[in-house]
């Protein structure tokens, strides 16, 4: 009698298998150091997300009112494919929307000319399109798809001032989609609203200028990415010191984009109170994208992070070229959700399993 084979682990699974466990390990230590504080933590969402996402978009002014050029040129080597791995996943798929194909195929098809020709208006014309063919009410289609079609025939018009204020403001449509993620047990969610809205008044108004000037923290230029280059592409002819203002205001809004496609968005869509293990973490992961496409995920990022250390410019500037579709995605799935009146985690719930 012949013993029954053992299972093979995948490689891919093998090698995240001991980072995992020494994370969920760090984060019992930290937890227990906490003592009784943890244990609301652990069991109220309402209260961990909302210290958590105080804590970032704290940590997010400080970073732009110390650090911008380091922030700028690293945060998206660092969080970018995370990040944009978060917008496809909780947007896209976990809905349930790559099963609708002639929706997808329609919002694709613009948004991968986008990723070609850099032109903001391909991405105002997915949003028309989802929005078209979203299930819900004519009056919806035709408010959003009308948007839609101003937003596409402004693009051409002005197609540089175009992609500099969706630039900006893809940053805030990312929070907004938190903010509408689910219904609200409480008023706890609006600590980190609050404090997002507080440190960008406090950058706009000018109070943290004589901060940033007693640092010094415009004088790094990590690979070449000085304030001169930031003010060209995200502030061009604006005076003084209100360009500087824009693109600090553009680092700390970033840096909250991040956040919450990273950290509170995950915590919002899952049905269960208690926060998961990164262990089963990485298991729903799987699950959602299937192992091939989540290996290709962390080979982008580990190749993404090799490049930088060898030309950070060159790293990042590929990114922001690669993933320039992700931000208008973001907002053909704010217009179908509009029309199909369902808040993000709702039209989840209601998907096929």
């Amino acid at each position: 009698m012949t013993a029954a084979p053992i299972p093979r682990t995948p490689r891919l699974r093998r090698l995240a298998a001991g980072p995992v466990r020494g994370l969920d390990r760090l984060r019992w230590l930290w937890l227990r150091a906490l003592g009784p504080l943890a244990r609301p933590l652990v069991r109220r969402r309402e209260l961990r997300v909302a210290v958590a996402g105080t804590s970032l978009v704290g940590l997010a002014l400080l970073g732009a009112a110390l650090l911008p050029m380091w922030v700028l040129a690293l945060a998206p080597i660092v969080w970018g494919v995370p990040h944009v791995l978060g917008d496809v996943r909780y947007l896209w798929v976990r809905p349930g929307l790559h099963r609708r194909v002639g929706l997808t195929l329609a919002v694709a098809a613009p948004l991968l000319v986008l990723s070609f020709t850099s032109h903001a208006g391909w991405g105002f014309l997915a949003a028309g399109l989802a929005a078209l063919l979203a299930r819900g009410p004519v009056w919806k289609k035709a408010l959003a798809g009308g948007a839609a079609a101003a937003l596409t025939w402004v693009a051409w018009r002005h197609e540089l001032w175009t992609a500099i204020a969706f630039a900006h403001a893809h940053n805030f449509i990312g929070v907004a989609l938190w903010w509408s993620w689910r219904e609200r047990a409480g008023r706890l969610h609006w600590l980190p609203l609050l404090a997002f809205v507080g440190g960008g008044a406090l950058i706009l108004s000018g109070a943290l200028d004589p901060l940033v000037g007693w640092t010094g923290a415009l004088q790094p230029r990590p690979g070449g990415l000085d304030v001169y280059y930031h003010l060209g592409t995200l502030a061009p002819g604006v005076p003084g010191m209100m360009a500087v203002r824009l693109v600090l205001l553009f680092c700390f809004a970033q840096s909250v984009h991040y956040a919450v496609w990273v950290r509170l968005v995950p915590e919002e869509d899952r049905q269960r109170e208690t926060p998961r293990t990164f262990a089963a973490s990485l298991r729903a992961l799987r699950a959602d994208f299937g192992g091939p496409a989540l290996a290709l995920c962390f080979a982008a990022a580990l190749g993404l992070g090799v490049w930088a250390a060898w030309d950070v410019f060159a790293a990042r500037t590929g990114y922001l070229r690669a993933v320039l579709f992700h931000g208008h995605l973001e907002l053909a799935a704010a217009a179908l959700l509009f029309v199909e009146g369902l808040g993000p985690r709702r039209a989840t719930e209601r998907a096929p399993a």
